[in-house]
């Protein structure tokens, strides 16, 4: 049970997201890292999310991303940690997370007593996180967290970090229980119209049409998806119940934090995102169907 209203964590969730994926889309990133070489868009994104576990190889960064091609992450992993370490990478991210955030959401906003309001919230909402069983979240946990008092901006953006990576890390449970692969998963979600268009996502995540053409006959076999590419009854059914799933393994921080304190941190968050949104942060073309 719950004392949240339906849904409450997931929305919050969500806004906070924005500001958190944001980073992957900006060009910031990849001057941050340039320097050391590392500049192939698939490198810069498996550099930066899987820096905070360490020098590992590609079995670790696959198992903990699950939606990626092994064979696209084995291109780039370990070899990465020859240009740069991963204290490197992380230091070269928070600076492009700080020149992110201030080119999208404005010096006024990263400096006011909203963002500062906001990252306190959120940081008291990852108190609430677990780290069993939760390996990326658990990795972010153990960075130090950016002055609250000078860079709210960046407090934020890391307690919105560690909500995330909590939430997804309990995501893929949900997605092992039911029994869908690393492709099934983007493919599916794809097909409900919230996740990445087909273009972005077989190119970030390393398909060509022949593997995602496979997924989707995978589960049309199941009787979740349609010949016309479009989820049936059952597969808009799975995944209701794995985002409700999802909503049920991620419910302790926003129930830490209170029904009101998780409003008012959505209702901040949102604006943010809106801003972030309006200031180009995402390409047009990259969410939703082609």
């Amino acid at each position: 049970m719950t004392s949240l209203p339906e849904r409450a964590g997931r929305r919050c969730h969500n806004a906070l997201n924005v500001l958190h994926s944001a980073l992957y889309f900006s060009p910031a990133l990849g001057r941050e890292l340039a320097p050391y070489g590392i500049d192939d868009p698939h490198a810069i994104n498996l550099a930066t999310r899987s820096a905070p576990l360490g020098a590992v190889g590609a079995g670790t960064v696959t198992a903990t991303f699950y939606n990626y091609s092994h064979s696209l992450v084995a291109r780039f992993v370990p070899e990465v940690w020859d240009a740069a370490s991963p204290e490197t990478v992380l230091a070269a991210r928070l600076r492009a997370v700080d020149a992110t955030l201030r080119h999208l959401l404005g010096e006024e906003t990263v400096a006011s007593p909203q963002m500062a309001e906001a990252a306190r919230l959120a940081l008291r909402a990852a108190e609430g996180c677990t780290r069993s069983g939760r390996p990326l979240h658990s990795a972010n946990a153990d960075l130090p967290t950016p002055p609250l008092e000078t860079a709210p901006h960046l407090a934020l953006w890391h307690a919105a970090t560690l909500l995330r990576e909590h939430r997804g890390d309990g995501h893929i449970a949900a997605l092992q229980h039911a029994e869908l692969d690393a492709l099934e998963a983007v493919v599916s979600h794809t097909a409900s119209g919230r996740g990445m268009s087909p273009k972005w996502a077989m190119s970030t995540r390393g398909y060509n049409a022949q593997d995602w053409a496979a997924a989707q006959r995978r589960l049309t076999e199941r009787g979740l998806l349609g010949d016309d590419g479009e989820l049936t009854e059952q597969g808009t059914a799975l995944r209701k119940h794995l985002e409700e799933e999802t909503d049920r393994l991620d419910r302790r921080p926003y129930e830490l934090l209170g029904a009101a304190d998780v409003a008012r941190l959505t209702e901040l968050a949102s604006d943010f995102a809106r801003t972030a949104a309006e200031a180009g942060a995402f390409p047009a073309d990259a969410f939703g169907k082609d």
